[in-house]
C-alpha cells in the first residue's frame, strides 16, 4: 500500500484500526479505517477522526452543480476541468533515459514523470495512483452532482449519496450553526458529576463514533476464525504514533509545542478563554503522553500474538474496575458476553491507574477535546475546519492548501456510504469483461505460487504440504461485494453535515457490535468500491483489488499483457505473498492463527527475513541539510518489503508462463508505444512506472515513523535489484547498483 498523493488531513477519520490481524495492503492513503471494518490491531494511535485522517478517494470533473451550494475550487463556482489525459500501465515518455536502468531503475523508469509532475499545492504527495484516483473522482463527482439535482427518479441510495453531498457542500448552512451541533455531546460531557458515571458517558460518546480512552468493537477470534468475539484496545490519540509524544530531538519537541498550540487555538474557537485554553491544552498533552507511554508501538503491533489476550469479562473488571466495563456493556446495548480480547492488557492496566490518579476535571478537558477531533472537518464551521488543517496538513504533511471543498465531500460520502457510492461507480467504471481479465491474471498468479513453494530449496515438504492448502484456501474478491451493505435503517439528510456524519458513525458503530457472538460474513469487504488500494486479510484469507485501483495506469486492458503483469500483475503478487510474509505465515488457511511450520523452516524463514531488514535499513528515507538522516526502518516495513520482493517475483513467473503459451519472442524489442523496449524490459518498467511518486519531506518524515511501507524509490530499486531477471532484461554487469553482491529471497 502507498502514501496517497495529495493526503486530505482535515477530512476522513483516521479512526480506530480494528482489532485483529491487519489485512495488508499495498498502497497507504486509501483504505478506510473505521472500526468494525475488521482492520488491524484498532490500531494505536492514527490520526484522529476530523482533526486529520487520510483521504479515501479523490477525482476531478468539470459537470455542473445543480441545486447544491458552495461548490467549486473552494466554495465557489464549479471551474470546468481540463480533458484528463489518457493514461497507462506503461509509458516510455515517463522515462529518463539518460539514466543508468542499472544503476538506478526508479530514475529510469520515473525521471520523466516526476520531472513533469510537481507536488500540487493541496497534496502531501503525487503519484501515478493519485493519477488514477483524479480520473476515479471525475466519475464520482458527475455521479454525485448528479444524484445531489434531486429528483423523483432518484433511487433510495442515489438520494443518500445525493444529500449527504449536498449537505456537505453547503457549507453556508454549516458556517450558520457554528459550535451549536457540538452542544449536545460537550453537554454530555460536562454533566457528569462523579466517576461512577463515567463509563456510560464513554458509551454515549462511543455510539456516535467517538473513543475517548478505548477502542471497543467486535473481532474475528485468532483461533477460531469463524466467530466474531468482544475486543478492546488502546485509542487513536492526537499525534500519529507514540513515539511522537516522547523523542527528545528538536524537530521532535518543536512539534509537541506546535500540536500544544493547536489544541489551545481550537479550544479557544470553542469558546473557552484564553487562560483556560492554554491550561486545558496542557493537560490534554500530559493525558495523552501517559497513554501513549502505555500503548503498543506499531512496530510492536505487527506481531499478532502481542494482540490477542481473551481475558474473562469478571478478571477484566477486577483489574480494571475504574472502567466499569460491565456498565459500559450495558449502556452500548451490546451482545451479552462472558469475556473479551483485551488486545493490550498493560495498556489497560495503566489506563486504570492514569483514571484514578487525574481529577474528574481532567477527565472531562480530555473528553471534551475528543468530541470536537473525533467530527470531520467537513462537518464544522470554517474556523475549526482551518484551525485542524493548519496542524494536520500544513504541520505534520507540509500542504500548504486545503484540497477543493467538492473533493472533500466526495471523501466524505465514501467515508459515510461507501457502498452506496461505490455501487453507483462500478456501474459506470468496471464491467463483467474488466472483472473476467483481473480474475484470471489473478488466477496466473496463483498457480505460478504453487510452482513457486514446489521449487523452494530451503523449505521442508511438510510445510510445502501446508503452504499450498493455505494457498488453495485463499479467496479472491474482485471490483466490488457480492452483496451491497443495506443502508435502510441510515439517513442522511440534505440540510444537516454534522447530523450526517454522526449517524453514519452510529450505523458503522451499531452494525460492527451486533456482529459480537456471531458467524463471520466472509464476503464483507473493507475498501469501497472507488479506492484505489487493495488488501490481503490474514483471518479471511481473501485477497481484495476494489474496482478503482483496476484502471488505468493500474490495470490497463489496452495493453499487452507484458506491462499487465508488471503494473497489475505486481500488485496481485504483493497482496497473495502477505499470507505468506512474517505476520500472515503465522495464520493457517481458515484463517486461525496457527504454527503451521516446521521449526528448522521458520528458522530458514526468519535468517532469510533478516536479509531484507538490513538491506531496507540501510536506505536513506529523509535527507535534509542540518538534520541527521532518516533511515528506512527495516523490521517496520518488512511484510510490505516482502510483498513487493515476492510479489513482482511471482507476477514475472507468471508472465514466462503466459509468454509461452502465447509464443511471444522475449528478446523482440516493442514498437515506439513500448520505447522499443523488450517483453521483459516492458514488465519490469511497467512495475517501475506505477511507483512513480513525489512527497513533500514533512510526510515522508511522518511516514517513515509510522507506515509499514518504504518510500516508493526503494520499492522499485529494492525489489529489482533483488531479481537476477532483471539484470539480465537489461544487461546489468556486476558490480553495478542494481546488482548487490548479495541478493535476498524468500519466496
Amino acid at each position: 500500500m502507498k502514501t496517497h498523493s495529495g493526503i486530505s488531513l482535515t477530512q476522513t477519520a483516521m479512526a480506530a484500526e480494528k482489532g485483529h490481524a491487519a489485512p495488508r495492503s499495498r498502497r497507504t492513503g486509501a483504505q478506510r479505517l473505521l472500526l468494525g471494518a475488521g482492520l488491524l490491531g484498532i490500531a494505536a494511535m492514527g490520526l484522529p477522526a476530523g482533526a486529520g485522517g487520510w483521504g479515501v478517494v479523490r477525482a476531478q470533473s468539470a459537470v455542473q452543480t445543480a441545486g447544491v451550494k458552495g461548490t467549486g475550487d473552494q466554495n465557489g463556482s464549479p471551474k470546468p476541468a481540463p480533458a484528463a489525459p489518457a493514461l497507462h500501465d506503461f509509458d516510455p515518455a515517463l522515462r529518463d533515459t539518460t539514466a543508468d536502468p542499472c544503476t538506478d531503475f526508479y530514475q529510469y523508469a520515473c525521471g520523466g514523470w516526476l520531472k513533469a509532475h510537481p507536488i500540487p499545492a493541496d497534496r502531501a504527495a503525487y503519484g501515478r495512483d493519485t493519477e488514477t484516483t483524479d480520473q476515479n473522482e471525475q466519475v464520482l463527482r458527475t455521479i454525485l452532482e448528479k444524484a445531489a439535482s434531486g429528483g423523483a427518479a432518484r433511487t433510495a441510495n442515489q438520494q443518500r449519496i445525493g444529500d449527504a453531498y449536498a449537505a456537505c457542500m453547503d457549507t453556508d448552512a454549516i458556517n450558520a450553526l457554528g459550535t451549536k451541533p457540538l452542544a449536545e455531546l460537550l453537554a454530555a460531557v460536562d454533566a457528569v458529576k462523579q466517576r461512577d458515571q463515567l463509563p456510560a458517558l464513554l458509551a454515549q460518546l462511543h455510539t456516535k463514533g467517538v473513543s475517548g480512552f478505548f477502542q471497543f468493537g467486535s473481532q474475528q477470534d485468532f483461533r477460531n476464525a469463524t466467530q466474531q468475539i468482544a475486543t478492546i484496545a488502546q485509542p487513536a490519540l492526537g499525534l500519529p504514533e507514540k513515539g511522537y509524544y516522547d523523542r527528545t530531538d528538536g524537530k521532535s519537541a518543536e512539534l509537541r509545542t506546535q500540536y500544544v498550540e493547536h489544541v489551545r487555538r481550537t479550544f479557544v474557537l470553542m469558546g473557552e478563554p484564553e487562560s483556560q485554553a492554554t491550561v486545558d491544552a496542557g493537560v490534554v498533552l500530559r493525558m495523552e503522553t501517559k497513554l501513549a507511554a502505555a500503548s503498543l508501538s506499531r512496530l510492536e503491533m505487527r506481531d499478532p500474538t502481542k494482540l490477542y489476550h481473551r481475558t474473562p469479562l469478571v478478571q477484566f473488571d477486577a483489574n480494571s474496575p475504574e472502567l466499569r466495563m460491565g456498565t459500559f456493556l450495558e449502556a452500548m446495548h451490546a451482545p451479552a458476553v462472558q469475556s473479551l480480547n483485551v488486545q493490550e492488557p498493560v495498556y489497560f492496566l495503566e489506563l486504570h491507574d492514569s483514571l484514578e490518579a487525574a481529577s474528574l476535571e481532567d477527565i472531562k478537558t480530555f473528553l471534551r477535546w475528543v468530541v470536537v477531533r473525533s467530527v470531520p472537518g467537513t462537518a464544522l464551521p470554517q474556523p475549526l475546519d482551518d484551525e485542524a488543517f493548519a496542524f494536520y496538513g500544513k504541520v505534520l504533511s507540509g500542504v500548504p492548501e486545503q484540497e477543493p471543498r467538492w473533493k472533500r465531500c466526495a471523501e466524505r460520502v465514501d467515508s459515510e456510504v461507501g457502498e452506496a457510492l461505490g455501487e453507483e461507480y462500478v456501474k459506470a467504471k468496471f464491467s463483467p469483461e474488466d472483472k473476467a481479465r483481473t480474475g484470471e491474471l489473478t488466477r496466473a498468479i496463483e498457480t505460478a505460487a504453487e510452482h513457486d513453494i514446489d521449487a523452494l530449496a530451503w523449505m521442508s515438504a511438510a510445510t510445502k504440504t501446508e503452504a499450498k492448502r493455505k494457498l488453495h484456501l485463499v479467496t479472491n474478491h474482485i471490483g466490488y461485494p457480492d452483496t451491497w451493505r443495506d443502508y435502510s435503517s441510515l439517513a442522511m439528510v440534505r440540510t444537516d453535515a454534522f447530523g450526517n456524519a454522526l449517524r453514519a458513525n452510529a450505523f458503522d458503530v451499531a452494525r460492527d457490535v451486533r456482529k459480537i457472538g456471531r458467524p463471520v460474513d466472509r464476503g464483507e469487504w473493507e475498501m469501497t468500491p472507488p479506492t484505489v488500494n487493495a488488501y490481503y486479510n490474514p483471518q479471511m484469507n481473501s485477497i481484495n483489488f476494489p474496482a478503482g485501483i483496476l484502471q488505468p495506469p493500474q490495470f490497463d486492458p489496452s495493453q499487452d499483457d507484458a506491462v499487465n503483469y508488471g503494473a497489475a500483475g505486481g500488485t496481485i503478487g504483493h497482496e497473495l505473498t502477505h499470507g505468506f510474509d512474517d505476520e500472515g505465515r503465522q495464520f493457517d488457511g481458515q484463517g486461525n492463527l496457527r504454527d503451521w511450520w516446521r521449526k528448522d523452516d521458520a528458522k530458514q524463514f526468519a535468517e532469510r527475513a533478516e536479509c531484507v531488514v538490513n538491506e531496507y535499513d540501510g536506505f536513506v528515507a529523509v535527507a535534509e541539510p542540518g538534520t541527521p538522516e532518516l533511515h528506512v526502518n527495516g523490521k517496520l516495513t518488512l511484510g510490505e518489503n516482502l510483498a513487493d520482493l515476492a510479489g513482482l517475483r511471482l507476477a514475472y513467473l507468471a508472465y514466462m508462463d503466459k509468454a509461452k503459451e502465447a509464443g511471444v519472442s522475449l528478446l523482440t524489442p516493442g514498437d515506439a508505444s513500448y520505447g522499443g523496449l523488450t517483453p521483459v524490459q516492458q514488465f519490469f518498467a511497467a512495475y517501475g512506472q506505477s511507483w512513480c511518486e513525489s512527497t513533500r519531506p514533512e510526510s515522508m518524515r511522518e511516514r517513515t515513523e509510522v507506515d509499514p511501507h518504504a518510500p516508493e524509490k526503494y520499492r522499485v530499486n529494492g525489489v529489482v535489484e533483488n531479481m537476477p531477471a532483471f539484470a539480465e532484461a537489461f544487461q546489468c554487469k556486476a558490480g553495478a547498483a542494481m546488482v548487490p553482491v548479495k541478493r535476498c529471497a524468500i519466496w
